[in-house]
């Protein structure tokens, strides 16, 4: 198992978000986690990447317990969070906001440069804007400026926090595509969306959630089977 979350309970201040949640990813797989606002979504992962730490429960990647790791050391075992505030820098050119992604490749410009091209290959638009600011991008550029940079660092685990909000339909489309290419060229990929139909539509499993539990997990093809699924995020 490569990413193993156990019962789970995470806090902002005196108020319970997570209420004892437990997801399992292995390696290779493409996983979507299904939520409205305020689901506990972005808890879960600031719970896993160590931004938020869990009062009781574990979190384990590579069959190491890493929920008493300050966020550098889990982003060092190989996980990577592209957040849902994307966190650009406006004014330094699309390159340059992709290389802060390797830091921890400082100094090794071969490993650098094949990142580089790896990222233009999934995005060939960012190739051509590389000189640009990132502030002068669209909303669409600048989510795949931010997955972009979050494979600059050769992540074994990548999680991908709601990748086509706000954005037109045709570029979420083309992003839910480079999505499933990442994960097919061997990247682990968990989806956090509120877009059912696309999520699972390339995803091999799924979770629901809903005021911090797990309220439903399957395949995807199950879950978009579900009455559930159906009336809470398809329209049916």
């Amino acid at each position: 198992m490569l990413l193993c979350v156990n019962q789970i309970y995470s806090y902002y201040g005196q108020s319970e978000i997570l209420h004892g949640v437990s997801i399992q990813i292995q390696e290779g797989e493409l996983v979507c986690v299904l939520g409205a606002n305020g689901a506990g979504k972005t808890t879960l992962l600031k719970s896993i990447i160590g931004l938020v730490r869990p009062k009781t429960g574990t979190v384990e990647f590579q069959g190491a317990r890493i929920d008493n790791l300050n966020p550098d050391r889990i982003i060092k075992k190989g996980i990577t969070l592209c957040p849902e505030d994307k966190k650009l820098f406006p004014r330094m050119s699309v390159q340059k906001n992709l290389e802060l992604g390797a830091w921890l490749h400082k100094g090794n410009r071969q490993i650098i440069e094949r990142n580089l091209e790896n990222v233009f290959t999934h995005f060939p638009i960012l190739k051509e804007r590389a000189k640009q600011d990132a502030g002068t991008l669209s909303g669409g550029e600048q989510e795949m400026l931010v997955i972009g940079r979050s494979l600059m660092s050769n992540p074994n685990l990548l999680i991908l926090d709601e990748p086509s909000l706000g954005i037109a339909p045709l570029v979420a489309d083309r992003i839910f595509e480079v999505v499933y290419n990442i994960n097919k060229a061997g990247t682990t990929v968990v989806l956090v969306e509120q877009n059912a139909s696309a999520s699972l539509s390339i995803a091999g499993r799924g979770y629901v959630m809903e005021t911090g539990d797990i309220i439903l997990q399957g395949s995807a093809a199950d879950l978009l089977a579900d009455e559930k699924v159906k009336k809470a995020y398809l329209g049916i």
